[in-house]
């Protein structure tokens, strides 16, 4: 007598503490886009018009630093894999934009697209130490992985337009680089809404895997790896699949914090900073892509409030 494995669809619901995961088009009602659509407007208009030129600025870069807590939210809350490597990842995407665009002249929507796809390859090359390894093993790979990108970096400079692949000249007074601005958003003002749109689709495009298949088999992977693989589940693709949509999307917002206010350094992007980025993803939540957002507001919005109030 045969026993025939589960189907992959009974890991809908892996654990108590996880939320369901029926189809994306299920859970679109009216409320809920209209919920969603008053939340972009007042994104869009209603928090720029209340704000001065410092406070759009902190707005400007938690909108994009949400993408980048959005790329951690879905490693750890979805397959369960800790990862201590986004912020260089962020640099990385910062870096290859600054670098692609010395060389090749892209529209900005295509130029993010090119910086989220060359740190997706990163990302699937860091994410081959979680075919073997989970937990804290694979964060300290991760967080050596960080290392490595914060050194070289740190020894190669962002590219100043020099020749060869690094695209650095040392005759060149090193410094910060910026990436220019699409012509539609150059000022802060309208930078500012161009990236609520982008952090937007990042968000649907996230949603859209984790309540399809790939959300299926990362929520078996994060309750048994040895079920999942019993139902039918190929943990090695479904695991790089996460690390390359969650480097994707660090790298997308890479390329913004390189057209984003004071532009980008060497020194800016400490291992340090994953550490930090880890707690407060984990005190917003896991288990919810919005806790994307309050982990965004607690990274940097949160100290910026706390400086002004202990000033006064």
């Amino acid at each position: 007598m045969t026993v025939q494995a589960p189907a992959l669809e009974q890991f809908d619901r892996v654990d108590s503490a996880a939320p369901p995961l029926p189809s994306m088009w299920s859970r679109i009602t009216v409320p809920r886009v209209v919920a969603v659509l008053i939340l972009l407007v007042i994104a869009l208009f209603a928090i720029p018009a209340a704000l001065n030129s410092f406070w759009l600025q902190i707005m400007i870069t938690a909108v994009i630093y949400s993408a980048v807590t959005l790329g951690l939210n879905l490693l750890v809350g979805r397959p369960g894999l800790y990862s201590l490597c986004q912020i260089p990842l962020v640099a990385l995407g910062a870096w290859f934009s600054i670098r692609v665009t010395q060389e090749i002249a892209l529209p900005f929507p295509i130029l993010l697209l090119v910086a989220g796809f060359l740190t997706s390859i990163v990302g699937i090359i860091i994410g081959l130490p979680a075919l073997r390894l989970s937990g804290l093993y694979l964060a300290l790979i991760t967080l050596m992985a960080a290392g490595a990108i914060t050194l070289l970096l740190s020894v190669t400079k962002y590219p100043n337009g020099g020749g060869g692949i690094w695209g650095y000249d040392k005759s060149i007074p090193s410094g910060i680089v910026s990436l220019d601005r699409p012509s539609i958003a150059v000022s802060d003002l309208s930078y500012y809404r161009y990236c609520v749109v982008v952090v937007a689709i990042l968000f649907l495009l996230v949603t859209w895997h984790i309540t399809g298949k790939p959300g299926r088999a990362w929520a078996a992977i994060r309750q048994s790896e040895v079920t999942a693989i019993s139902a039918g589940v190929n943990t090695t693709l479904y695991k790089l699949w996460a690390f390359a949509l969650s480097a994707f999307v660090t790298g997308v917002a890479g390329a913004l914090v390189a057209a984003g206010p004071g532009g980008v350094g060497a020194g800016q992007f400490p291992v340090s900073g994953s550490i930090m980025l880890l707690a407060v993803v984990l005190m917003g939540g896991v288990y919810s892509i919005w806790g994307a957002l309050v982990a965004a507001f607690l990274l940097r919005v949160l100290p910026r409030l706390l400086d002004q109030l202990i000033g006064l």
